[in-house]
């Protein structure tokens, strides 16, 4: 596992380096069904937050609830809802992965509420009930 860490920081200060974030945005963790995995997803986080403390960006998190109202509308919203409603709002021309749905769906929640609204350009959006729509 800590090879696996290692992996993770190294990768993710190579994405900070070259796309030069303002924020960072995570999903909160959740107790799974198995234990071993709930912990095995707190050390990547922990060194995904780790990583972005350490190049002096700020990080919010947000629960899944908190990610599919601000996305979806539905707080318990199924990750088919996710994956269109974040097709729909980046205008991607393909459905996007379930993981790469999440993570642009927590990203799009902290530029809904983390930031609030006037932080990011809403030129050429509508906004519909504190969404970009």
């Amino acid at each position: 596992m800590p090879l696996r860490l290692k992996c993770i920081m190294d990768h993710l200060n190579e994405v900070i380096a070259e796309h030069k974030p303002d924020h960072v945005a995570i999903e909160q963790v959740f107790v799974n069904v198995n234990p071993k995995s709930t912990l095995m997803l707190g050390q990547a986080r922990g060194a995904a937050i780790c990583t972005a403390v350490l190049n002096n960006l700020s990080v919010a998190e947000y629960t899944a609830l908190q990610i599919k109202q601000a996305v979806v509308g539905e707080g318990h919203a199924r990750k088919e809802q996710v994956q269109e409603m974040v097709r729909r709002l980046l205008r991607l021309t393909g459905q996007p992965g379930a993981d790469a749905a999440d993570a642009l769906a927590c990203a799009i929640c902290h530029a809904h509420g983390g930031l609030g609204l006037g932080a990011l350009s809403t030129a050429g959006y509508r906004v519909k009930r504190g969404r970009l729509i």
